[in-house]
Formats: C-alpha cells, sequence, structure tokens
C-alpha cells in the first residue's frame, strides 16, 4: 500500500489543480525518504511550471518544463492538496507550494517513498525503465500473460507480483483479481491454460477499475489527493478475511502460505 488503484486516485484528485500551476517554493522538513531529497531539488523545483501528470505503476510524474519530478507514496504515504498555511503533521515530509495558494504534501509515515528530480525523460529513469505494462493499457490481456509465464513454475502469484511482468500490482489486487478468476495463487504460472489467463486478465481489469471507483482501499493511513480515504476495502472477497465465508460458496477462507506477503484463498472456488 498504497497500490496501482491508491495511486490512480492520487492522480485523479491532484491533477486538475495542477494543470497550468507554477511551482512557488519548496519546503523540505525531512529529506530522509528511502532515497534522501537532494539538496538543489528546491533550486530545480522553484519557478517550474507543472505541464502535466501522469502515473507510471506506482509512481507519480509531475512533469515540468525543465525536468519531472518523480513521487513514490511509499507503504503508507500521500500526496494530497492544502491550503497554504495549514499546519504540518509530524510525518507530513515536504511541501510543494503553488501559484494558486495551495500546497501539494508529501505524506510518509514510514519515510519509505521518495521525491526524485529528473532532467532527462523519465520513463528511461533507472525506477521506471524496467517496469512491465501497465494492466489498464491496450496489450495486457491473456496472450501475453500466457506468453511471460510459459514454462514457469513459480506460483501464478509470484508472476503477477513482478513489477517487471505487470506494472503497479500489488497484494490486495492480486488476491482478489485470482478470486475472481478461479485461480489458485500457488498454482504454476506455466500450468495455467491461455483461456484461464484470458479470464485473469480480465478480472484484474475489473478489479483494478472497481477499485479506482471506490476511491482505493484503505487499510490504515492511505488518503487520496483531497483527504479522503478508501471504500474498496469493503468490498474485498477474500483479502484480509481468513476463516470468513466465501462470498461464492460458504467454503472458509483460506490463508495462503506463500512466500513473505499474506496470501488469501478459497480452496474450493480456486484451482
Amino acid at each position: 500500500m498504497p497500490e496501482l488503484p491508491e495511486v490512480e486516485t492520487t492522480l485523479r484528485g491532484i491533477s486538475p489543480h495542477l494543470a497550468g500551476r507554477r511551482v512557488t517554493g519548496l519546503v523540505v522538513r525531512d529529506r530522509r525518504l528511502r532515497w534522501p531529497v537532494a539538496p538543489d531539488l528546491e533550486a530545480c523545483l522553484a519557478g517550474q511550471p507543472i505541464l502535466g501528470t501522469a502515473r507510471r505503476a506506482k509512481y507519480l510524474i509531475l512533469t515540468c518544463a525543465a525536468g519531472s519530478a518523480i513521487v513514490h507514496l511509499g507503504m503508507s504515504g500521500s500526496l494530497r492538496l492544502v491550503a497554504e498555511g495549514t499546519p504540518p503533521g509530524p510525518h507530513d515530509h515536504v511541501d510543494i507550494a503553488l501559484d494558486s495558494g495551495q500546497v501539494l504534501r508529501l505524506t510518509d509515515p514510514r519515510r519509505f517513498g521518495c521525491l526524485l528530480w529528473t532532467a532527462d525523460d523519465p520513463q528511461k529513469h533507472r525506477l521506471l525503465r524496467s517496469i512491465g505494462p501497465e494492466p489498464l493499457e491496450p496489450g495486457f490481456d491473456g496472450a501475453y500473460l500466457a506468453h511471460v509465464a510459459k514454462g514457469r513454475r513459480a506460483p501464478v502469484k509470484h508472476l503477477l507480483m513482478d513489477g517487471r511482468v505487470v506494472a503497479g500490482l500489488g497484494n490486495i489486487y492480486v488476491n482478489e483479481a485470482l478470486f475472481r478468476a478461479g485461480i489458485h495463487p500457488a498454482r504454476a504460472a506455466g500450468r495455467i491454460s491461455q483461456t484461464r489467463y484470458d479470464r485473469l486478465a480480465e478480472a484484474i481489469r475489473e478489479v483494478l477499475g472497481d477499485a479506482i471507483t471506490q476511491g482505493g482501499t484503505t487499510l490504515r493511513n492511505y488518503v487520496n489527493g483531497d483527504g479522503r480515504p478508501g471504500w474498496f476495502q469493503l468490498r474485498l472477497s477474500v483479502y484480509g478475511r481468513a476463516g470468513e465465508p466465501c462470498p461464492r460458496c460458504g467454503t472458509a477462507v483460506a490463508l495462503v502460505p506463500l512466500g513473505q506477503r499474506a496470501t488469501y484463498a478459497c480452496r474450493r472456488c480456486q484451482r
């Protein structure tokens, strides 16, 4: 967390307020993020017009005249707009002041996020250049998944969690998509037919679309660009519901031992 839907929701929330605005200043209260905030970032951003905003996987990109700011929200962060003069909280590490009188505030309680600057094409940045295709864009389908899965013995869940294979999918949404597709997360990726991968690609798009509509999932700290929580957690079918009845068949949802991330499945509905 935050995962693709939360980052996309953040993007949609802040973008209308950033288009055509100019950065008037930067306040850095704590540079100790995952990668330290560069000492010259204030000089790079101050006075820059914001030409556009975009998302790549779980990264937000603010395109300016002289370069781009790349933002990651870490495991529990948020990027939201507040009025100038709003007192900062203990985890409000960076403020980007705008000529509108608003401030774009980066909050990161665990300091696993980042705010970086590049003067080059951000898509070629070392953090973004190896990321796989976006699951909500054309070209991501069952044929693609079947191709990259061919010959792989690793669990299909591990395949989907690999950012070089699919951009931005996180643990919550992989669990939910596999449930909708009826595929057990531990099944070997190379032993799934393309027909089932067709359904899985569709389920991934459905889950992500539903989550974005609901403003993302708030389990702990996440809020969107307007400071509001998401509501998709109310629609989760298996994630975090070990021991509860499967919404399809009533069998108790199982907590599956698989890697380091919590994995949930219905042993009857998912094969």
